[in-house]
């Protein structure tokens, strides 16, 4: 297929195969992209049918990403049982729930990403980097975990340029930062956002979305103070128990595509 204008080529040849696996946390696994089953779908389902439909072939996909997980366990648990099945292409976001807690450690952060992408790509897997949405302008305290986010971003690009590894900059994105392009949590992206980082994810891969996409969404106006109470009751006091508790809203869930699917291009 033609090169995007102002994107890079597409990673893959035309007839290469594509086995895409997706590793991280709810971001990744499509939380806030509902379903009508009750399953979530998100920006990496949305990947892996918008490569299926640009190269016009059918591709494998896994999703090994659960919500709630830290970046240890992300690496940890997910990564070996990703490249074990032996994909030539790994997206890879994780350090988003770690920036939500105090005391966050950023070098640790960049220092167990630059492991994982250098591990990656000692196999005939691309890696892709992915900095997450900035959900920051609808949370409470939203401008430290901004800061956080800024500084990791930057580095993560940094690494991304040193290692010669594609980097999918969502938290930049500006249009991803207002309010509309998020679900009622604050913290998960509506399906609108996810659309539009699987946008931006093509893109970055070097491919077109497909056509029919909704990437836009009307303005939302800010909440009221009574929806900024119920907010608050609705979604940050369970968020404070679970952390006081250690519990996670991931705990006893399993990934929804730990082995491969067939995603076979539309029409």
């Amino acid at each position: 297929m033609p090169p995007i204008d102002d994107a890079p080529a597409p990673l893959f040849p035309a007839d290469a195969p594509i086995r895409y696996v997706a590793i991280g946390d709810s971001f990744t696994e499509g939380v806030g992209d509902e379903q009508p089953d009750g399953s979530v779908r998100g920006w990496a389902d949305l990947v892996a049918q918008g490569l299926a439909d640009a190269t016009g072939r059918p591709i494998q996909y896994a999703n090994l990403a659960i919500r709630g997980r830290l970046l240890g366990p992300i690496i940890d648990e997910q990564l070996g049982p990703a490249l074990a099945l032996g994909p030539t292409l790994v997206s890879f976001n994780g350090g988003g729930n770690d920036m939500l807690r105090p005391g966050t450690d950023l070098p640790w952060i960049l220092e167990r990403t630059g492991s994982a992408l250098r591990r990656i790509l000692e196999t005939d897997a691309a890696p892709l980097l992915l900095a997450g949405a900035n959900p920051t302008a609808g949370l409470p305290s939203g401008g430290r975990v901004r800061a956080k986010g800024d500084e990791l971003t930057r580095e993560a690009g940094a690494l991304a340029e040193q290692l010669g590894v594609r980097f999918c900059d969502n938290w930049s994105d500006p249009v991803l930062a207002r309010r509309e392009y998020w679900s009622p949590d604050r913290l998960h992206l509506a399906p609108v956002g996810h659309h539009r980082v699987a946008n931006n994810v093509l893109r970055a891969l070097g491919y077109a979305a497909p056509a029919d996409w909704v990437l836009d969404a009307d303005p939302k106006p800010a909440p009221t103070r009574r929806e900024q109470l119920r907010y608050t009751r609705e979604h940050v006091l369970p968020w404070i128990q679970r952390r006081l508790t250690g519990r996670s809203s991931g705990d006893g869930r399993t990934a929804k595509h730990p082995g491969w699917v067939r995603i076979a291009p539309r029409g």
